[in-house]
């Protein structure tokens, strides 16, 4: 059966229509960026690529396609031995590589010849991300936002998780980031995604979101960890009515002491994300907490870093990004439990509801 070949502008609103999205490139490019539920079959692995790229370079293009034939047939016949034989004939493949040439080309040839139709994306993964990225903008400023505002610990990202359990439209930057967006935000275990991937997930976040309705979204500094929140949707953000969200200190300190239990079970773990605060508290504070960590008095130093740390300038830095900060609705916790997460959810939804009513 012929390949079909599909314009990159066309990608987003047929993806559903594909039994399987195969990206044919290595594994660190599809580590650093591929369309949403993608799966990886390397027509070249990463040392054959290298292998391939340095025959083009040292010898001339005829070897280096040549081997890379041999290699692709191989790779591609195992694809098929661990993935095809079982799939039925009305099964549709999307199927892309860097540029929709060789490595897509080979794979999408030989499903065709088994009787699949197959679609191979037009320019490969380059044109699709030049559409992300020409798209993403208009997807941010058309929505209208709800700003969860307050300090560290005052408990946003589990009323944003209430508000999602109740049915409210939610972006959860923090989740996508897989960091809580401070100095101890790292998620022991989970690597944050590359940029390219992250603005990946916010643009299939996006896309699937209802512009009829409120999206609700912590309010966020421009990077969270080592990823950028695009430009167009932190503007949108900052423009946007704000939630001001309210918790005692007693309370904060026992919910940062939650959320970041890791650090209070292994002290070195957190005695090494403190030091990361030297630059900017001084090695006299710094040295301080740590010789509170190693006398087991943790919990005082989650104590300190709300109070000398988080909070110093947050109310200030607010109403300087947010400009719609000073008129917030106001969401005062009575604590941090899941009951009064989900009362608050549902104030607020129903709050939202009587104001488009």
């Amino acid at each position: 059966m012929p390949v079909t070949f599909l314009p990159a502008d066309q990608v987003p609103a047929r993806l559903s229509q594909f039994d399987a999205i195969i990206d044919a490139r290595t594994e660190d490019e599809f580590s650093e960026d591929h369309l949403p539920g993608a799966i990886n079959w390397p027509t070249l692995d990463n040392a054959q690529r290298i292998e391939i790229g340095t025959l083009y370079k040292q010898v001339n293009a005829f070897e280096a396609k040549k081997r890379g034939a041999a290699l692709s047939a191989r790779n591609i016949a195992a694809h098929i031995e661990a993935h095809v034989l079982d799939l039925p004939k009305h099964w549709k493949p999307l199927v892309y590589c860097w540029r929709g040439g060789n490595r897509s080309g080979a794979l999408a040839t030989i499903l065709g010849a088994i009787g699949f139709q197959v679609t191979l994306i037009e320019g490969g993964y380059k044109a699709w991300r030049q559409q992300v990225l020409l798209t993403l903008p208009e997807l941010s400023q058309r929505l209208h936002y709800r700003v969860l505002c307050g300090p560290t610990g005052c408990g946003k990202t589990r009323l944003l998780h209430a508000l999602y359990q109740a049915g409210a439209q939610t972006l959860d930057l923090e989740a996508l980031a897989s960091h809580r967006s401070s100095v101890l935000g790292m998620i022991p275990g989970q690597d944050q995604p590359s940029q390219k991937h992250f603005d990946t997930l916010i643009w299939n976040a996006l896309r699937q979101m209802d512009p009829t309705r409120p999206v609700y979204v912590e309010s966020e500094s421009k990077k969270v960890g080592n990823v950028r929140v695009p430009d167009a949707l932190m503007d949108a953000m900052r423009q946007s009515p704000c939630v001001a969200v309210g918790l005692s200190l007693p309370e904060r300190e026992q919910l940062l002491a939650e959320d970041y239990a890791v650090f209070l079970q292994q002290p070195e773990l957190f005695i090494d994300r403190l030091r990361a605060l030297i630059p900017r508290r001084g090695h006299e504070t710094i040295n301080q907490w740590i010789e509170w960590v190693k006398d087991g008095q943790s919990l005082k130093v989650v104590s300190a870093l709300l109070i000398e740390h988080y909070d110093p300038g947050y109310a200030e830095s607010t109403q300087r990004n947010f400009v719609q900060f000073g008129h917030a609705t106001a969401c005062a916790l009575a604590n941090r439990h899941t009951d009064s997460m989900r009362l608050a959810a549902q104030h607020l939804i129903a709050q939202d509801s009587a104001v488009n009513a």
